[in-house]
């Protein structure tokens, strides 16, 4: 039987959401019907509308889809006013003020706080810069994801935003792929960094070459959502550019065909190739859904991956690089990708100051700055916003992401965007980080839907609860040696509802293992070691992978230490948690177009 999402759907969906979309703007929160509640913000998610969580009712989270994270010029500044005027909520974010912008693992944008009365409004002015929330959410293609800097960096065979681009021009808005059995995730990878991360989506194409021809690979099926993991699958398939929007329809039209509309926890690409298998998929596409002959897959350029590789070349495009015209960019660390709305504008304009006035986005939170000339780039470097979104951040700080939480988030379990910012700062006052390590990524996420990509972290934190000293406390799931690169694997679960004030402690204490137990790297194949080289050590990933399940869970103890955390109670039942009064009965939702609170009355 189809599921109830699959039955709104039927009803409406799509493009003409947003006629009645605008309808309910136009008559108020309260004119959507109680019982009709949960099949309207179903339906909302195709224009890029989460309606927030219990005690935050009548407000909505907006997320504009970026297209491989390009903002082109101008764009940036109308996204900062936009929040500036329309994602101002009732209490401010202690650390981050009254509005600010988020910047998603998929190179998108989220804003919190907006009335459904404001929309029309907001559509207008995002759409008359070339911004849209179409499909930003929803059961349909979501924001096609790859290298931030494709067409500006050194390191791509193929320049991969032309693809990108026609990709999202050609199914954003189609009706024959809007409506599929469940989100459909899309990267392209033209660069040997693999900062598409096409490992961890449905469909993935990836520099390859054939017959002295560039161009790509394909994989599928891969996903991160809840305890399900999978890293997408080769289906031997090799596509010249000209032929990429070809694949990807034909690829979309079987999942749509084949997924599972009656089981949504498994109406997934990932689930569909582990029953089918790689060969299967292959065939049936071949079959019934392109009418010429696929090319067997080509030489795979996946093996210089480093961008979340687990070795100690960055990879993520922090930092000053050098564009192929001479020009450069400038990638600028955001702790745990949230920016306050002034810090927003700044930005943009400086981007407009000192480089093209394009801006774009990362899948590790970051913002990157373009086309600055070697001339002035010491004059923006000293700029000091930079102060605090460094090009050339403490390890600890760049490799911090946290998901949205139970600040605004219904399913998230535990806080997570303060307390990432927290446990950084703590880190970076309190731990050393060892010799040789550059990059050390912990990812927080707040339940086990993963939009942090915990699993493909140094440590992986995961949202739960516990009791410590007999009260309930909000706890964290530790997971080690996870990452993408070459050789990609998922992180091992090993410390279960670890209280989160310990969390730190835990930290500390696995490094100090790590120091203590590391084995120094072999030679490199041909030669000795000889007195004077440096010594190099096997990285955090490869320490952890040589430890069986029994020896990575008697690594380290959690502890307690000088690191105080004010979201131990449980702030999934406050109505927002950096509230004074932050019982949900003490909340001021739902609000009118105004935001004053509507009475029972109305």
């Amino acid at each position: 039987m189809p599921t109830d999402v699959e039955r709104w759907k039927d009803e409406v969906y799509g493009e003409e959401i947003r006629e009645h979309l605008f309808e309910f703007a136009a008559a108020g929160w309260d004119a959507i019907p109680d019982e009709e509640r949960d099949a309207w913000f179903e339906r909302f998610k195709w224009w890029g509308l989460y309606h927030q969580r219990k005690g935050q009712e009548s407000y909505f989270m907006l997320r504009i889809g970026t297209p491989n994270g390009v903002l082109e010029p101008g764009q940036l500044e109308t996204v900062a006013e936009v929040a500036d005027e329309y994602a101002r909520g009732p209490v401010d974010n202690p650390e981050f003020g009254a509005a600010y912008c988020d910047w998603t693992t998929r190179q998108s944008i989220q804003l919190h706080w907006i009335k459904l009365e404001d929309v029309p409004d907001i559509f207008e002015t995002l759409e008359a810069n070339g911004l849209s929330t179409k499909q930003a959410c929803g059961d349909s293609w979501r924001n096609v994801v790859g290298c931030p800097v494709a067409g500006k960096d050194t390191h791509e065979h193929v320049d991969a935003w032309p693809v990108a681009e026609d990709l999202h021009e050609t199914f954003k808005g189609d009706d024959e792929y809007a409506n599929l059995p469940r989100k459909w995730k899309v990267s392209v990878t033209g660069c040997d960094q693999g900062c598409g991360q096409g490992d961890i989506n449905d469909l993935a194409f990836e520099p390859a070459e054939k017959n002295g021809e560039l161009g790509f690979n394909v994989r599928l099926g891969g996903g991160l959502a809840r305890k399900e993991p999978r890293f997408a699958r080769d289906v031997d398939v090799w596509v010249p550019e000209e032929k990429v929007t070809d694949v990807a329809a034909a690829a979309t039209e079987l999942f749509d065909d084949h997924g599972d509309r009656e089981n949504r926890y498994n109406a997934r690409m990932k689930f569909l190739v582990d029953e089918w298998g790689a060969e299967k998929v292959r065939s049936v596409l071949q079959k019934e859904y392109v009418d010429w002959d696929l090319e067997s897959a080509g030489d795979d350029l996946r093996e210089q991956y480093t961008y979340n590789a687990g070795g100690n070349e960055h990879g993520d495009h922090v930092g000053v690089h050098e564009q192929p015209d001479g020009n450069y960019y400038v990638g600028l660390n955001v702790l745990v990708g949230r920016m306050g709305v002034d810090d927003v504008a700044e930005l943009a304009a400086l981007a407009d100051e000192y480089g093209s006035g394009e801006v774009r986005l990362t899948q590790r939170q970051n913002v990157v700055v373009t086309d600055v000339p070697e001339a002035t780039l010491d004059d923006f470097l000293a700029e000091d916003l930079l102060e605090n979104y460094s090009p050339d951040p403490h390890p600890f700080m760049r490799g911090s992401i946290a998901c949205t939480g139970t600040e605004y988030c219904s399913l998230s379990i535990v806080e997570t965007k303060n307390r990432q910012v927290r446990y950084a700062r703590w880190l970076k006052d309190n731990v050393d980080v060892p010799e040789g390590v550059t990059d050390f990524h912990v990812h927080l996420s707040g339940c086990t839907a993963s939009c942090a990509q915990p699993q493909i972290a140094d440590v992986s934190l995961r949202g739960m609860k516990t009791r410590k000293d007999g009260e309930p406390v909000e706890a964290l799931d530790v997971g080690l040696g996870g990452g993408l690169g070459e050789h990609p694997r998922f992180a091992d679960w090993v410390e279960m509802r670890v209280p989160a004030d310990e969390v730190p402690g835990y930290i500390r204490n696995l490094l100090d293992a790590y120091v203590a137990e590391r084995e120094e790297r072999a030679a490199p194949e041909g030669r000795q070691k000889r007195d004077g080289d440096a010594v190099e050590y096997e990285t955090f990933r490869e320490f952890v992978a040589r430890h069986d399940e029994d020896a990575l869970q008697g690594l380290a103890d959690p502890e307690e230490t000088s690191y105080e955390d004010p979201y131990m109670h449980n702030t999934k039942t406050t109505w927002y948690p950096y509230a004074d009064e932050d019982d949900l009965d003490a909340s001021p939702a739902p609000t009118d177009g105004s935001g004053e609170p509507l009475s029972v009355d109305d």
